[in-house]
């Protein structure tokens, strides 16, 4: 699914808000495993409860990338808040790139080349489709 600039700047505020949950899932999974290797010094019986919310807050996380991704997002890094949308520019496959904190859409990389490679959108490029 290739998205125009017009239709990724259309979904980003529901795209902000999944990747908001996958950073919160992701913050739960780093708390849950410090609970589980804080466990491992006490009982066996408090090793495994910890070890059971870990596994459910991993699950929780996977699932809430997977619910972002279903919105056309991919997800570069989580941890440098990089999401790319899958574009064409004339027939080259291109990505429109996003970075937490932007509030729309404004630059695109070559499907080769990664955020450091990106370009801005010129606001008369019509050439993505």
């Amino acid at each position: 699914m290739f998205l125009t600039v017009a239709e990724a700047d259309a979904i980003l505020p529901e795209v902000i808000k999944k990747f908001e949950m996958v950073l919160a899932k992701k913050s739960n999974v780093s708390r849950t495993q410090a609970e589980v290797e804080a466990s491992s010094m006490g009982s066996l019986e408090q090793y495994v409860t910890a070890k059971r919310r870990f596994n459910a807050a991993a699950i929780e996380y996977y699932q809430a990338i997977e619910t972002l991704e279903k919105t056309g997002a991919v997800i570069k890094s989580i941890d440098q808040g990089l999401l790319d949308f899958p574009s064409k520019r004339f027939n080259e496959d291109v990505w429109l790139c996003w970075k937490y904190g932007e509030t729309k859409i404004g630059f695109w990389h070559e499907k080769d080349i990664g955020f450091g490679g990106r370009k801005p959108l010129a606001s008369s490029d019509e050439t993505l489709v």
